[in-house]
């Protein structure tokens, strides 16, 4: 049956309302696909045969059969080797895995990073001195931090993923979800941390480096509590399980034992300048950092009430 121009109202409306099409030629399929990806659709199409070859070429994505034809298998993005269409979606699944984990740990980078450009900011505006120093902050960064990010790679998936609804094409990493809670947990914790500073050198008369030592303990901490946050951007971190990621757990207390280990090897103390601190203060800077958590989960409390079908 003759179905009208590709590019004609009457077919645009007609590709938009059917959802099944039968006994169409090569062109027939070629035109379905571009009015398709007109209406802003990213397409998949699977074939295996040679009339299939124009419509593989012009999806997004084209999926060639393994016992197809070598000029479908030729020009399309992905062969399906067991021939089974299940092999698919579970191939969707994983590069949601894949995507959600990237967002994960840029998530984690980016807001880490946020609080500590805040608690420079705040310390300068109120006219302090720097609550840490330029080794300190690199140890932050590339050590105890840098061993929770590659840890945090290998969450497994949540589960439903691949019953979300499919993201726009156009969409960003920083789309509107990340900026949020960015700008949320990293404006915690540097809020937090710059409070314990003012405390520290104000109202309790601190030494600078003693007061840096501690500063520092707590931002372990916070980040040691953060990446639990940064396992799922919409579920309860009460709700995911530990066992999705046992290395995660290793990755915590790896980065809490170096920077405890760190405080007690004379060569770490004269690099860092830190030096070891009391258990009081280790408690202290322990309940300091769990406001974080309970900030965040009342962030993605109002954000499922807000957006339920998020």
């Amino acid at each position: 049956t003759e179905i009208g121009p590709a590019d004609s109202p009457a077919f645009l409306k007609l590709v938009a309302s059917t959802h099944v099409f039968a006994r169409v030629t090569p062109i027939q399929k070629l035109q379905i696909v571009e009015a398709l990806i007109r209406r802003g659709e990213f397409l998949a199409v699977t074939g295996d045969g040679v009339n299939d070859a124009p419509a593989l070429r012009r999806a997004n994505i084209g999926v060639a059969m393994g016992s197809g034809t070598d000029v479908a298998k030729e020009i399309s993005s992905m062969i399906v080797t067991d021939d089974n269409f299940s092999s698919i979606v579970a191939g969707v699944e994983e590069g949601r895995f894949a995507y959600d984990n990237v967002r994960k740990v840029i998530y984690l980078l980016i807001s880490t990073g946020t609080a500590e450009v805040m608690l420079f900011v705040a310390a300068i505006l109120a006219g302090m001195p720097l609550p840490l120093l330029a080794v300190q902050l690199l140890w932050l960064n590339l050590v105890t931090n840098g061993i929770q990010d590659v840890a945090l790679a290998f969450e497994g998936g949540e589960p439903g993923a691949i019953q979300r609804k499919p993201r726009h094409p156009d969409e960003k990493i920083f789309n509107p979800l990340m900026i949020q809670q960015t700008l949320v947990s990293g404006s915690t914790m540097g809020l937090i941390a710059f409070a314990f500073w003012f405390y520290l050198i104000n109202i309790q008369q601190m030494n600078e480096i003693h007061a840096r030592d501690v500063v520092l303990l707590l931002m372990v901490f916070m980040q040691n509590v953060h990446v639990f946050n940064c396992r799922s951007e919409t579920v309860s971190t009460f709700r995911v399980p530990l066992s999705r990621n046992w290395i995660l757990i290793l990755g915590v207390l790896l980065a809490q034992g170096i920077h405890i280990a760190a405080m007690h090897i004379p060569f770490m103390q004269m690099v860092l300048h830190i030096e070891p601190i009391t258990f009081r203060e280790w408690t202290q800077v322990l309940i300091l950092a769990v406001p974080l958590l309970i900030v965040m989960e009342v962030f993605k409390q109002v954000r499922r009430r807000r957006y339920p079908e998020a």
